[in-house]
């Protein structure tokens, strides 16, 4: 009996995950605030940023790039939302995702909707090249920022795989077809290639922060920090990194003025996070995030 119960139990909590992620998927957007004059569009970047498919269950957790980009479109074609605030809070991702949302923001841009970036707790990495596509950044004095360069991890499992007795055998129809392969080490050509890869994306993140930050910061001055360290809301303020110190609200302060929508506007969170995205969103960061390539590029 104890049994039938545990059952029905855990059978009812699947049941309402799957009807809430179903919502969480089907219904993105939620409004609130006051006034008529206009409206200031809210679009979260939380957790870490990714590519894939939006129609999985775990399309709705973390920041997907399709969904993200999806979103600004839907803005780009809504007249009462006159300027756009981002509100990120991501340590970064994958290469493409971010770049991927970041070209949507300047077409936005080009478009005539001003885009403001308030940073949460973290806009590091790929979050922080994402800010770069706005017309003004907001960072808290504790924000974690920074963190501009590229990386690329590849696991060796060659000394497990001998002890557990296991032996892949490769028939590939060239010398690099299994690059990154975790059954042996890299080779002196392998390892110049992916160098060379990681060289070139780091040239993308320099070129993108001085296109986002044009005279605010001399090359020289960036390639001085450009090493992957994280610095603080503050610090990048000194920098040239962001515009101002302020928290959420000072950043829609902000948006509403540079929109021309005065002290009486509306605010409308087009993606805020649900409490299925809340629940897998630390998993998805560390687990389900991966690639089904060994070999992948992460800002």
């Amino acid at each position: 009996m104890k049994k039938k119960l545990v059952v029905g139990l855990f059978v009812l909590f699947l049941l309402v995950m799957t009807v809430m992620a179903v919502k969480s998927v089907g219904n993105p957007a939620k409004s609130g605030g006051i006034g008529a004059g206009g409206a200031v569009g809210v679009i979260e970047i939380n957790g870490a940023i990714s590519g894939g498919s939006v129609d999985s269950w775990m399309g709705a957790t973390g920041a997907n790039s399709m969904r993200i980009m999806n979103i600004i479109q839907q803005v780009d074609k809504r007249d009462d939302i006159k300027v756009v605030v981002v509100r990120i809070d991501s340590p970064g991702g994958t290469s493409v995702a971010s770049q991927e949302i970041a070209i949507e923001l300047d077409k936005l841009r080009k478009n005539g909707k001003k885009v403001i970036t308030s940073m949460g707790d973290v806009c590091a990495s790929g979050g922080y090249w994402i800010a770069c596509s706005s017309d003004y950044i907001v960072a808290n004095e504790g924000t974690l920022t920074g963190s501009i360069g590229v990386i690329m991890q590849i696991s060796n499992l060659e000394g497990l795989y001998e002890k557990i007795g296991i032996r892949e055998e490769v028939i590939k129809s060239g010398a690099l077809k299994d690059i990154g392969s975790p059954t042996r080490e890299l080779t002196d050509e392998e390892r110049k290639l992916l160098q060379d890869i990681v060289g070139d994306s780091y040239d993308q993140f320099i070129e993108q922060v001085m296109k986002g930050r044009e005279g605010k910061i001399t090359r020289d001055e960036l390639l001085k920090i450009a090493d992957g360290r994280i610095i603080s809301g503050r610090q990048a303020l000194d920098l040239g990194l962001v515009d101002s110190l302020g928290n959420y609200y000072d950043a829609l302060d902000i948006a509403a003025e540079k929109g021309g929508l005065g002290k009486d506007y509306k605010v409308e969170v087009l993606n805020g996070s649900s409490f299925w995205n809340s629940l897998f969103q630390g998993v998805s960061s560390n687990i389900f995030n991966g690639s089904s390539s060994s070999v992948q590029l992460k800002y």
